[in-house]
């Protein structure tokens, strides 16, 4: 798989990441370890050079991570989060710098690593200036216990502000087809300071492989039961995208997930989604997102599409809205 590069400190990795977080967290049971492994092992095979975890999805998390990783860790980029108080989303942020420091030494142990690739901030939290934040990443940069630092969902002042005190190599926040809005402040942002951006959810939690529809329902412990988005009345309207994208992907000879992947790394060539599966043959088939090429043609009726239809439903509830600084 071709490389790209996230920062201005030259951070190298492949052009489709593999998001680990469904595999124990966010979707539903946990996925059997063994199998678990097996498919962040297939990834490496395949050519991904970027996994994602987070000490909020569990320390399950990054343990699997860190045994699968284990055999090629020299050929890989970890990357890993902290942010939340006693790592749970639902109990608030806490980035305090000693806790940043506590959750980097857990996640070192975690992920049987001696530094972290990439290390970023889950959730800017309103309590602590980002100047101490990025401070104490700063510190453990020095210390060698982490190499980059990275921001999510952070908006632009706060963004500015954070690389004024140590260099942001990329920033998380979800962009896909049917979540836009980075492209109004964030991604020419990114551009000015030579920061990269990290989609999370480039598929858009799975709606726009096209396998969801208003008969689909979601089983206990899957966020997308609790998301405005995934009412039936809004499947419904949003379906109309996953249509017509998919007629464009059977001209490409694609899947509607690989035409929605290489959309997105058409969009900046500092661009790397990160989709997630449980799933080998998913896995395959986005990996081949990176080998379909959008032509002017493609990328015309592709933005044509997106003018046309008006999705439907707000992608957060109003909690976790509450979390996103813009």
């Amino acid at each position: 798989m071709k490389k790209r590069v996230l920062g201005r400190e030259e951070l190298n990795v492949s052009s489709i990441g593999l998001g680990c977080m469904g595999l124990s967290f966010g979707y539903g049971p946990a996925t059997d370890r063994d199998d678990a492994i097996a498919l962040i092992r297939a990834a490496h095979v395949r050519g991904v050079t970027f996994f994602d975890t987070a000490e909020t999805y569990g320390a399950a998390n990054e343990e699997l991570l860190g045994d699968a990783a284990a055999p090629f860790r020299k050929d890989v980029v970890l990357a890993t989060k902290f942010g939340m108080k006693d790592g749970n989303a639902r109990a608030g942020m806490d980035s305090r710098p000693e806790r940043i420091r506590f959750v980097a030494e857990q996640s070192l142990k975690r992920l049987k690593t001696d530094v972290i690739d990439l290390f970023y901030q889950h959730r800017v939290d309103p309590n602590v200036p980002i100047e101490d934040v990025a401070g104490a990443v700063k510190d453990l940069v020095a210390e060698g216990k982490v190499k980059h630092f990275g921001l999510s969902e952070a908006g632009v002042d706060t963004i500015r502000r954070a690389n004024a005190v140590h260099p942001v190599t990329a920033l998380q926040s979800e962009y896909s087809m049917w979540t836009r809005e980075p492209e109004n402040e964030i991604l020419p942002t990114l551009n000015e300071l030579g920061i990269g951006f990290v989609p999370f959810s480039p598929l858009g939690k799975g709606f726009l492989t096209g396998k969801i529809d208003t008969g689909t329902s979601f089983g206990d412990g899957d966020i997308r039961s609790t998301l405005p988005r995934f009412t039936e009345e809004a499947r419904q309207s949003n379906l109309k995208l996953v249509e017509l994208v998919g007629r464009i992907a059977e001209r490409k000879s694609a899947t509607p997930a690989q035409v929605a992947l290489a959309w997105l790394l058409a969009q900046k060539p500092w661009i790397v989604p990160i989709p997630g599966t449980t799933k080998l043959h998913r896995l395959a088939e986005n990996v081949g997102g990176a080998d379909v090429e959008l032509t002017e043609e493609d990328r015309q009726d592709l933005a044509k599409v997106l003018a046309a239809v008006k999705i439907q439903g707000e992608r957060y509830n109003v909690q976790q809205q509450s979390m996103i600084n813009r």
